[in-house]
């Protein structure tokens, strides 16, 4: 038999490709570290996927999900039930963590691999059809923080669009993943601008604490926005998106804490920045403003200027440009990721254009898509953006089963499998996104039943 080893010149070539080396060269920066045992710059190197995606799911419509809760029902109810929904956030990515250490592969890629082709056609449709409609909100956010500066819908769009390109053509996953990092750090903006609306601690301690006062109404708007507020943090792009960039950025076995902590760090600071941004418009709550006939974001912060001053309005408006920005960014990978590990062709932010055609080629494609839908002429673009974050929730059961599945499939997950516990939260999840959905969707045939 003819040695391949022995004979390099004459054999196919097995040579790393660039996206191997760059990949090993992080690594042996962390293997450096971890054999130093200095713990501290570990989990830093191994922090991003968690943060990131976290962070992300506080996007545009998120944001404004947010400001419209608190403006339309206060800070009681909610804030409280934006911890509860972040928590059920950690408890589904943390199982996306331990499937991409344990299989060293994608998401979508899993998918039909272990379940076949009729569930990854399924999935991939859930996720093609969320992202686009979720792209077109970030642009919106984008545009209404443009608007709030006197910035031409245009300009404010094609700048996105710009940010979005550039942010691939840094073809190195390490620098993409730090670059969109510092722009994360920008989603706490909303925590000054809540605290120049002179908060009530002791309310909003008592909130946190009692989950009281209740709403007065609970009719149809508010199971809207009770699921607005779940697609606010727990959508199927984060699967997707968390997995793939986990595989991507090189996580093993031996990272499974620091992959936790980073998730649950990632966790902590969007809900810090969600709530703040309740707080932040509670005050139009307080002034009994109508935000229905809000037309974007951007009235959002013209709204509270009086009420927050106008430091306070402009960080609001800046942290809804961070938010469709960042978003922008995350959502477009995740669809890149999904589709070239379903089509078997390079996958990674390792890659230059010419070896990732599709895998940019979908980012980009994506964006400009949105990007054009935004500027369409008398769009409705709040009731859209609080409409794609229901129809997330409705996605995200469908999607969470399949992820259970994948996290209790022994063969390939050994003991990163799902335990007691894990599948007890993941069902619990399941069944209170369904019954949620259930309830939104007869109160929405039926809203006799309940009221206004």
């Amino acid at each position: 038999m003819l040695d391949l080893a022995m004979t390099p010149d004459t054999s196919p070539s097995i040579a790393p490709t660039r996206e191997d080396l760059l990949r090993a060269r992080d690594r042996l920066r962390v293997a450096r570290t971890r054999a130093s045992k200095r713990w501290v710059k570990l989990a830093w190197l191994l922090a991003g996927p968690g943060v990131l995606v976290m962070l992300g799911e506080n996007d545009g419509p998120s944001m404004v999900s947010y400001a419209t809760t608190g403006a339309s029902y206060g800070v009681g109810f909610f804030a409280p039930f934006i911890v509860l929904t972040f928590v059920m956030a950690y408890v589904v990515q943390e199982m996306t963590v331990r499937l991409a250490m344990a299989t060293h592969r994608g998401h979508a890629e899993l998918i039909f691999q272990r379940l076949g082709p009729f569930w990854g056609y399924f999935a991939m449709a859930d996720l093609v059809f969320g992202n686009l409609l979720t792209m077109v909100t970030e642009f919106i956010a984008i545009q209404a923080g443009g608007l709030y500066f006197g910035v031409p819908a245009a300009v404010s769009v094609g700048i996105g669009f710009i940010v979005v390109v550039a942010s691939l053509a840094l073809q190195r996953y390490a620098l993409w993943e730090r670059t969109l990092m510092t722009l994360a750090v920008f989603n706490l903006l909303f925590v000054p601008a809540a605290l120049l609306s002179h908060p009530d601690g002791a309310a909003l301690a008592r909130a946190l604490g009692t989950w009281r006062p209740l709403p007065e109404a609970m009719g149809a708007a508010f199971f809207t926005l009770i699921l607005a507020n779940v697609g606010a943090t727990v959508t199927p792009w984060m699967i997707f998106f968390q997995q793939s960039s986990a595989v991507d950025k090189g996580l093993t076995r031996a990272d499974l804490a620091q992959g936790r902590f980073d998730t649950a760090a990632g966790a902590i600071l969007a809900t810090i920045a969600a709530i703040a941004t309740l707080v932040a418009a509670a005050p139009l709550f307080a002034a009994h403003v109508d935000v229905s006939q809000f037309a974007s974001g951007a009235d959002f912060a013209s709204a509270l200027k009086p009420l927050i001053g106008t430091t306070g309005a402009t960080l609001f408006a800046l942290g809804i440009i961070e938010a469709g920005l960042l978003a922008a960014m995350t959502i477009s990978t995740s669809s890149s990721y999904a589709l070239a590990e379903v089509f078997s062709t390079a996958h990674s932010l390792n890659l230059d254009f010419r070896s990732g055609k599709l895998f940019f080629g979908v980012a980009i494609g994506t964006a400009a898509i949105a990007g054009a839908i935004v500027l369409i002429p008398g769009a409705p673009l709040l009731a859209l953006t609080l409409t794609v974050n229901v129809i997330a929730t409705m996605l995200m059961a469908p999607a969470l089963l399949l992820l259970l599945v994948l996290a209790n499939d022994r063969e390939i997950m050994g003991g990163l499998a799902n335990g007691r516990l894990a599948n007890v939260a993941g069902g619990t999840i399941v069944v209170l996104i369904a019954a949620i959905g259930a309830a939104y969707g007869v109160i929405t045939a039926f809203p006799a039943l309940i009221g206004k």
